[in-house]
């Protein structure tokens, strides 16, 4: 029954998210969360906000972690904009950014959430097919399009552009805006800011969710030309001036400002990464060249489907999708080293 539910969400196929198990004990290897702790600093930083002041209203241009980012990252502070998780921003963008005349192109294998966005705002998309190999298909995104939208590294397959690519598309689309999405950029991946200052239709796209370890929080961030800020401040305030709260912009600026920790996190993920693709493809799997924090794999004789449920009866979860490009493989978050060991073993029982 869907009485009362508006024409824009009667048909729509929503997003569906990696599960979060409420029963029994797994290894989660499937929602890309960090397998290690948010830094201490970031832990003390939350307990600090938490008191009285929570019967006040958030700073709404969350002005204090902008500070931070701007400063990490060499920008301006009014070339930063904040929300909550870069899901929302990305949401705000598709407003803020894209017509609903012209198409949204964007590559046929990546991030699902592009393709909902589209739908719910009325937009139009085109999806262009991968290249044989999961490379983007960077030539049919150069031109004739109202708006590109690049995942880099790209999910689910990991594979990363250069920033020449990048630059490529830029060139190639000076009208309208390219979106590059950097959730998982810290993975061993170049990141787009160095290209800001030259493209002012660039917008690069983070989150506190992967590599700072606070997927818990909801912390996202945008980086651009002050004109693109503008309009997603404009989008923002046009729905809800407070997007972030306090005990978010305080834990996310303890994040940002613990470099050290951050560093540690992501070369024990990228080591893990390494280790685990090298074994895996000794086992006989494929596994694509990875620079985040998971893998793209599939096995020649086991089917995707068949290795998920195998591997769920094993208290593993791993990620599928039923689209037919991808049907046989799994996404496999980057765990702990014993976590990974564990998905090994399973894998060697089922496979060999």
């Amino acid at each position: 029954m869907k009485e009362f539910w508006s024409g824009r969400i009667r048909n729509a196929a929503p997003y569906v998210p990696g599960e979060q198990p409420r029963e029994g004990k797994y290894i989660k290897l499937n929602t890309n969360e960090c397998p290690y702790p948010p830094s201490p600093r970031v832990l003390e930083a939350i307990r600090q906000a938490a008191n009285g002041d929570l019967r006040l209203y958030p700073d709404p241009e969350c002005l204090a972690l902008r500070q931070a980012i701007a400063r990490r990252e060499g920008l301006g502070v009014e070339q930063v904009f904040c929300s909550n998780g870069s899901d929302e921003v990305l949401a705000f963008a598709f407003q803020a950014f894209f017509d609903p005349d012209r198409e949204v192109v964007f590559p046929r294998i990546t991030y699902s959430f592009y393709p909902v966005y589209t739908d719910y705002f009325g937009l139009k998309c085109r999806r262009v097919p991968m290249n044989p190999d999961f490379s983007d298909p960077v030539e049919e995104l150069c031109g004739h399009n109202g708006g590109v939208v690049l995942c880099n590294p790209n999910a689910p397959t990991g594979i990363a552009v250069g920033l020449d690519v990048v630059e490529r598309l830029l060139r190639a689309n000076p009208d309208v805006v390219v979106i590059v999405d950097e959730a998982y950029v810290d993975f061993g991946a170049n990141s787009a800011v160095p290209l800001i200052e030259q493209y002012p239709n660039l917008l690069v796209v983070q989150t506190a969710s992967k590599s700072r370890a606070l997927a818990g929080l909801r912390v996202g961030w945008a980086m651009g030309n002050e004109n693109l800020i503008n309009g997603l401040c404009c989008v923002r305030d046009s729905i809800n001036s407070y997007t972030l709260d306090r005990i978010a912009q305080a834990g996310a600026r303890a994040a940002i400002e613990d470099e050290a920790y951050f560093q540690i996190n992501c070369r024990k993920v990228m080591d893990t990464r390494d280790w685990a693709t090298k074994v895996l493809k000794e086992m006989g799997f494929t596994v694509l060249d990875s620079k985040a924090n998971f893998l793209f794999l599939s096995h020649p004789t086991r089917g995707g489907k068949e290795l998920l449920d195998a591997l769920r009866t094993r208290g593993i979860l791993v990620r599928w999708w039923s689209d037919p490009p991808i049907a046989d493989w799994l996404r496999v978050t980057i765990g702990r080293d014993e976590e990974m060991t564990a998905l090994i073993q399973a894998m060697q029982e089922l496979v060999c």
